[in-house]
């Protein structure tokens, strides 16, 4: 089975274009979690580099959320194959349009470096989308950690709103007249 067979097998999302031809080395690879996408650089040779657990086995790291909550992380050559497993991905240099890329041989060597390292690892300042854009564009972006943050705004912001409106509530109910 192709790649191409095996992402449209994968992926239930109709929205989701097809995945352009082979990843090239220095590609940002979007891997299609469960419940998030898992980022990656694509290094040549069927090979990327990406953030694991620091305390879990390389094959419990690819299928497990715990990266998530963690607050180390080690940076990891695989085997593309390996890391998406039964999930789908995609070659996705999204922030081409206003991000100038590296040489692709520094953005290799950077990565290269990096290998066996154990990182800071934080969901919404570092995390794995931070960390291969750091390396392909010289500056870590997110767009999770933007509709994260995003997400906990409104949500505090609708706490903060439904608590005022109970205690107006509260206060109207309580009167004597």
């Amino acid at each position: 089975m192709d790649k191409q067979q095996h992402f449209a097998m994968a992926s239930n999302d109709p929205d989701l274009p097809d995945p352009p031809g082979d990843p090239q080395p220095g590609d940002l690879i979007e891997i299609f979690r469960p419940a998030y996408q898992h980022w990656a650089l694509y290094l040549g040779d069927g090979y990327i580099i990406n953030l694991t657990p620091v305390d879990e086995s390389q094959a419990a790291a690819m299928s497990s959320v715990k990266s998530v909550f963690s607050r180390k992380a080690v940076v990891r050559m695989q085997l593309l194959k390996e890391v998406v497993g039964s999930d789908s991905y995609r070659v996705n240099n999204k922030y081409d349009h206003n991000h100038t890329p590296l040489p692709v041989c520094e953005i290799i060597e950077r990565a290269q470096v990096l290998i066996d390292q154990e990182v800071s690892y934080d969901l919404l300042g570092s995390n794995c989308e931070h960390f291969v854009t750091l390396l392909r564009y010289g500056e870590g972006v997110s767009e999770q950690a933007t509709r994260a943050i995003g997400a906990i705004s409104l949500v505090t912001a609708a706490a903060s709103a439904f608590s005022v409106l109970g205690l107006i509530n509260t206060r109207s109910r309580n009167r004597p007249f």
